[in-house]
């Protein structure tokens, strides 16, 4: 299967924002996942903070990634005066042309440091594109479908990996991520996913219809 991620530069860091650790944390593997990743991944302190509110719900969340923090696979970050401008240009105007904090200041950091900013809800994306088209913006589908990632798991594990994160995350496609995540978990296992496309997950009703039986 042929890799599809926009990580091709292992010098560049990653900066995860917290949908894309919720991901992670989802799949079940974070640990394997991101250890096998060559470029050096971060989060932005407004992510474990933004994690921390999800304790009230009985969510795991700060405590996985204070785990990963722990190990040293994961780097908390501050932005600095320069991060804090564009910061302040995402989280202040309009609903519809502004973030929370956890997305604009993973956006902010990536920017100013050349990083690849890991971001997966559809709002963020379009005014992260709209606002710094020279950023490089993924999601985490494409820190999954990175081959040293693929190696270090196999088939197996990476499929088992993709489809917790689906399924328990809820984690986002993007449209040219559609094929390869059907092509690891399968058509089946992706028809019942709720965060795919409507066109995937309506084969669910070919699988689940019972045969057509020919009366003569």
């Amino acid at each position: 299967m042929a890799s599809s991620t926009l990580l091709t530069d292992p010098a560049l860091p990653v900066v995860a924002d917290t949908s894309a650790i919720i991901n992670l944390n989802s799949s079940g593997h974070a640990p394997e996942i991101v250890r096998a990743l060559p470029n050096k991944l971060v989060v932005v302190n407004a992510v474990p903070t933004e994690l921390d509110d999800g304790r009230e719900r009985g969510r795991l969340d700060a405590d996985l990634l204070d785990s990963l923090v722990a190990a040293g696979l994961i780097e908390i970050v501050r932005l600095n005066d320069s991060c804090a401008i564009h910061f302040e240009k995402l989280v202040v105007g309009p609903a519809s042309m502004t973030l929370d904090d956890g997305e604009a200041a993973t956006i902010a950091y990536a920017f100013v440091h050349e990083g690849i900013a890991i971001i997966d809800e559809r709002k963020a994306t379009r005014i992260c594109g709209e606002m710094f088209p020279e950023l490089r913006i993924g999601s985490t589908v494409d820190i999954l479908a990175h081959p040293d990632v693929w190696r270090s798991l196999g088939k197996q594990l990476l499929a088992e990996a993709v489809l917790n994160a689906l399924r328990n995350g809820r984690m986002r496609v993007l449209p040219h991520h559609v094929e390869w995540v059907v092509d690891l978990i399968g058509p089946e296992q992706a028809a019942s996913c709720a965060s795919l496309p409507n066109r995937v997950r309506k084969l669910q009703e070919n699988f689940a219809a019972p045969p057509t039986t020919r009366h003569k």
